[in-house]
């Protein structure tokens, strides 16, 4: 089959050395999108995936990683992972059978780790064979209120946040593909990140009232792996809702969301006070930091209905850039 015939772009193109953006989409219309933005251009393109294949990203694109040149697009209520050539957008291959898929992690080029919501598996794939070879149970988590979030890899083990309805970090040894050990941070833990000492940092947010989980002050912990034990915590008022949290590229600073932008050292003994970058009145969704150009990537959604916006930021907090993307902009991953 001619691209041409079915309305593809043939002439859409890119160098690849940029950044792609997730647009979630609304929850059951089938509206995700992926848009890429040349940061030497200050040129943006819009609903590329769409304009490569002759159809639509799916239902809520929930994130993106990249290994071995080439994109692993998650698309949570469509149960499936799309590889595409970084380039030209285009499907190389895809993964599918997943109850509701969030975050792919690559062990190695032969194994991968994709977690789930309301699934209490993690299922393990064989990105080459695009398939789905097995599953890590959790011990103690209930299908019906069952997730598994945002992976990281230290050494030999996979630690993974446990978000709706849960409390935990587990602890995954990739030799094994089985959960060794679990550590409870409080409720709702929503993103984490590895500092430059190799301790662990947990963001919860704190739940919601009626939530199984509970529902209390969210919490920056401070987890020393050696000991997989949580050596400090940072509470912030119940009323809060801190999300995205993310590492500078040296490992010294963190950053995240709530309402503003907030950044810390992680030598500080108390919660930063004042703003790194103030909310303009919208809703930052969206947090992403350039390691390849030191520079930091707010996605705001607005009012979750029209095309959201990208802030781009020098690394002392400076605008450089703002441009439209597609419905409800959430993940954000650079290349270089």
């Amino acid at each position: 089959m001619k691209w041409e015939s079915i309305g593809l772009e043939p002439s859409l193109a890119v160098d690849g050395n940029g950044v792609y953006i997730l647009n979630e989409g609304n929850f059951q219309y089938g509206n995700a999108s992926l848009s890429y933005y040349d940061p030497a251009t200050k040129t943006v393109e819009n609903e590329v995936f769409y304009r490569a294949n002759g159809m639509k990203l799916g239902d809520v694109a929930q994130s993106m990683t990249i290994h071995n040149n080439a994109g692993w697009i998650v698309v949570n209520n469509s149960h499936v992972v799309f590889k595409i050539d970084l380039k030209t957008f285009r499907e190389i291959g895809r993964i599918e059978g997943f109850t509701s898929p969030r975050y792919i992690h690559f062990v190695n080029d032969s194994k991968a780790y994709v977690t789930q919501i309301w699934d209490n598996r993690i299922a393990i794939v064989n990105p080459e064979r695009y398939e789905i070879t097995g599953y890590i149970e959790i011990p103690g988590m209930k299908q019906s209120t069952a997730s598994t979030e945002q992976m990281l890899q230290v050494g030999d083990y996979v630690y993974c946040v446990c978000w709706s309805h849960q409390r935990q970090v587990i602890k995954i040894d990739t030799g094994s593909d089985a959960v060794v050990e679990s550590i409870e941070v409080g409720a709702q833990p929503q993103s984490m990140a590895v500092d430059c000492n190799g301790c662990l940092w947990v963001l919860t947010d704190g739940g919601y009232k009626g939530s199984p989980s509970g529902y209390e002050q969210p919490k920056l912990n401070k987890i020393d792996l050696s000991l997989f034990e949580v050596v400090k915590t940072f509470e912030f008022p119940i009323t809060d809702s801190p999300s995205e949290l993310t590492v500078s590229s040296d490992g010294k600073c963190l950053y995240w969301l709530n309402k503003d932008v907030w950044k810390m050292s992680v030598t500080d003994e108390k919660l930063p006070s004042t703003p790194f970058i103030r909310n303009i009145g919208t809703i930052f969704y969206g947090l992403s930091l350039d390691s390849f150009r030191n520079e930091i990537y707010v996605a705001d959604a607005i009012d979750y209905q029209q095309q959201g916006m990208v802030y781009r930021y020098s690394s002392q907090g400076d605008m450089i850039d703002s441009f439209y993307v597609g419905i409800i902009p959430g993940f954000i991953v650079a290349n270089n």
